[in-house]
């Protein structure tokens, strides 16, 4: 077994769990995009980052790819995951600002404005659909192409797969393909009107290092602050 501490929470988990499996064993809530039971981690989206280490060495790192290390010391919501989280948040919006998924994640976290440019992409290249048809269909009809800026995805030579059984996962997956109506305008780029979803009181200095993940918000319960 692995000793490490979450949030100040020790905690035991078995050898080769990563931090993400470790935080949702004690209920810690971490958002992810590009991460789903059942299929291999990728660490595409960097919604999940977590701040481990103290002091001058501590550093973000994608949870869903990072093993647990004994003696760890994770922090799920500090100033800097929460500040890191937010502008990925942003950058997704921009490329993809119908999406559903996307625009409910950014709700959630507070993201008020769109500061980049509207690309409105058809994909993220978070690669779920990729490993569905691979690890799940077991029929590994498309996949990347490309490195960099020419990164894509489709059927190699853009031909329809003879093994592709039209079966759906790479839809039901696609957090792009949720799509919801939105504005075109950057600053109403977030709707937010059918998430239901009540914001965060996080912008305490006095809770920068480590900021309320519960729900309801326990250090507003402890300073006596009004809720939102």
């Amino acid at each position: 077994m692995i000793n490490l501490t979450i949030n100040g929470v020790p905690v035991s988990v078995e050898d080769g769990a990563t931090i993400l499996e470790a935080a949702k064993f004690l209920g810690f809530p971490i958002p992810t995009l590009c991460y789903m039971e059942g299929l291999s981690p990728y660490g595409a989206c960097r919604l999940c980052v977590v701040e481990i280490g103290e002091g001058e060495r501590a550093k973000l790192v994608s949870s869903c790819t990072y093993p647990a290390e004994e003696g760890m010391k994770v922090r799920t919501a500090s100033g800097r995951v929460m500040r890191a989280r937010k502008m990925a948040l942003e950058l997704l919006l921009a490329s993809a600002p119908q999406s559903k998924v996307i625009q409910d994640l950014a709700s959630a976290y507070e993201v008020r404005q769109q500061r980049f440019r509207q690309e409105n992409e058809d994909c993220i290249l978070c690669g779920l659909c990729v490993r569905m048809c691979e690890e799940q269909m077991m029929a590994s009809a498309i996949g990347f192409r490309g490195r960099g800026e020419r990164r894509s995805l489709g059927t190699p030579f853009d031909r329809r797969s003879e093994a592709c059984r039209l079966c759906g996962g790479c839809m039901y997956v696609c957090p792009v393909c949720m799509l919801r109506c939105t504005f075109t305008e950057p600053d109403k780029a977030i709707c937010g009107g059918c998430a239901n979803i009540t914001p965060p009181c996080v912008e305490k200095p006095q809770f920068d290092d480590m900021l309320c993940y519960m729900q309801p918000c326990v250090a507003c319960e402890i300073v006596g602050a009004p809720r939102p």
